[in-house]
Order: C-alpha cells, then structure tokens, then sequence
C-alpha cells in the first residue's frame, strides 16, 4: 500500500510536470468532483461515466451521445486509468462509451483520475500497461498536455486534438 506521503509526493511530480504543459491540475475530495468540473465547463459537453466511488458528472453533461452533439461539444470529460508522474501524463483506455473521440474531439478534454493511480515514471506504467492491456485486448492513449504540432512551422495547439487539458485529482 503507497503511504498518503508517497502520493503526495507523486502528486507533486505528476502536477509539476503536467502544469510545464499549460495542464490546470486541481485535487479534490470525490464530492467536490462534480462542482469541480462545473467551474471548468465550456459549452455543450459530453462524457463518460466516471469510475470513481462518490464521484459523479454534472446533469448537464450528456454521457450517451450521438454524432451531432459529440460534433457540437465543446468540452470532453473522460476517466484516466493512470497517470505518469515524471511526464506528467495520462492513460486513456478506449471504453464502450466512446472514451477516445470523446477525449480527443473537443476543445477542453477534462480528465479525472485517482490520486491512487498516479505512478513514478513509464516503467511502472508499461508494466501495468502490459498486463492490462494483453489480458483485456483494449488500446489506450497516452496523452501530455493539449495536442500541439509545429510540421508547418510554427507551434500549433489543438491540431489533432483539444487545444486545453484539465486534470482533477481526486483523492
């Protein structure tokens, strides 16, 4: 069992690295989870059911969607699996409720994830990845930051995914 000061310190790694990145990470207790993403909230939203325990998505936030309002939403809220503290970046396994184009096609991808599931660096998280994945079949993304690409020169964000991240830590 990681010890409440460990967390803390992958915590503090984990949100360094992601904020080197323009990520807004907040942590929050699971019944602040809900007020939490309402203060970020942009536009219509869609996402998918959070796996956390007391955890839930505002009413607002439609977790079913269809082609018309996934195109519409400005913001996408997904659960990470894992996060990697050293790069400051999250697992998004692919779920029957449509995890990848959710957190892919938005302008604001909102990631929640357990302070529990924050590892130390990518060999811990390939090792978890590994089992994970080769028991399950599924894919995940690993994701840092807002998507940015510079092949045409200059820095462009938002290119081949949202241009903003938020993360909420939930302890």
């Amino acid at each position: 069992m990681v010890s409440q000061r460990s967390e803390q310190a992958l915590f503090d790694r984990f949100k360094q690295a992601a904020e080197s990145y323009n990520v807004d990470v907040q942590r929050v207790k699971p019944p602040a989870v809900t007020e939490t993403i309402e203060s970020l909230l942009s536009g219509p939203t869609v996402g998918t059911p959070l796996e956390i325990p007391d955890a839930s998505l505002p009413e607002s936030v439609t977790t079913k969607p269809t082609s018309a309002e996934l195109e519409a939403a400005e913001t996408g809220i997904t659960t990470a699996s894992l996060a990697i503290a050293d790069y400051g970046s999250v697992v998004l396994r692919a779920t029957d409720e449509g995890s990848e184009p959710i957190s892919l096609f938005n302008e604001l991808h909102i990631v929640v994830l357990r302070e529990s599931d924050i590892v130390p660096d990518m060999s811990t998280a390939f090792e978890w990845l590994g089992d994970e994945l080769r028991e399950s079949r599924d894919s995940a993304i690993l994701a840092t930051g807002p998507s940015a690409t510079a092949d045409m020169g200059a820095l462009v964000q938002g290119a081949h995914g949202p241009k903003q991240v938020a993360v909420i830590v939930v302890t």
